[in-house]
């Protein structure tokens, strides 16, 4: 049984950190990846040093600003949409879709939502609308779907070392919260939880105040999983060792392994 790694990055920044990728990359081999925040206009992509690191790219870019990308490992992304329905026009590149080995691949990146309450958060709401819509379809069409991405929410309190200083935060609003809920009760599996149900595990670490030494961090990076995919996870996990590194981003890769579609 063929067994392919799937992971997400939000990079904050791909040519600042494109060393950081390339070594993640060469080192773990993920087969596909998804990656959010790229902060660089479409034009200044690296793609020719993806290429020579082995991979394909399909991507969305915004100068200085979101951006998302989707690369697979000896492969190219077939590009199927850019942009949710309704929301292709919107200047902030937050949502790429391609078919990558069997696999339909949505690439995310959801609006932080912050100051709350505001116009940012509102942004924040109606956007996961759209996505709920389109993820029902993607769900009835039957197909081997993977979701992943920043999607800037912390699900519950068990996701974030302390909530305390952070319930004015838009990642914790109820609001926000009882959205990702709604996709998971339309058949998603949340695959990092499925595979770790009562473990304190993080994705994202701020810059300040010592919180990646402390382990003070938060599961803000999601892999969810159509029913016709979630059968065939393997394992999931977080790869820490790159948020370890100097001038890396404040995200860690997160991955997961699941069977290939036959």
């Amino acid at each position: 049984m063929a067994v392919l790694t799937l992971a997400t990055y939000n990079v904050n920044g791909i040519r600042a950190r494109l060393p950081i990728l390339i070594q993640w990359l060469e080192r773990e081999q993920p087969d596909i990846v998804c990656l959010q925040e790229l902060k660089a206009k479409s034009l200044d992509f690296p793609e020719a040093e993806l290429a020579a690191a082995g991979y394909g790219a399909l991507w969305e870019g915004q100068p200085s600003w979101n951006g998302v990308a989707i690369l697979a490992r000896g492969d190219q992304p077939l590009e199927i949409r850019r942009g949710l329905p309704g929301l292709e026009d919107d200047p902030q590149r937050r949502y790429l879709e391609a078919a990558v080995k069997g696999i339909i691949v949505g690439c995310l990146y959801l609006p932080n939502g912050n100051p709350w309450p505001g116009p940012k958060f509102e942004y924040k709401l109606a956007w996961f609308e759209r996505l709920l819509d389109h993820a029902q379809g993607l769900l009835d069409s039957g197909h081997p779907v993977l979701l992943a991405g920043d999607y800037n929410v912390v699900p519950t309190d068990r996701d974030i070392y302390d909530p305390k200083s952070w319930r004015k935060d838009a990642l914790l609003q109820p609001e926000s919260r009882a959205c990702f809920q709604r996709l998971l009760e339309q058949g998603w599996l949340d695959a990092l939880r499925a595979r770790h149900p009562d473990e304190a595990i993080y994705t994202y670490w701020d810059y300040f105040r010592q919180r990646w030494q402390r382990n003070a961090g938060l599961r803000i990076d999601h892999l969810l999983l159509s029913p016709s995919l979630a059968p065939g996870l393997q394992d999931a996990g977080v790869h820490r060792w790159v948020r370890d590194l100097e001038k890396t981003s404040d995200h860690a890769p997160t991955w997961i392994s699941v069977a290939a579609p036959a």
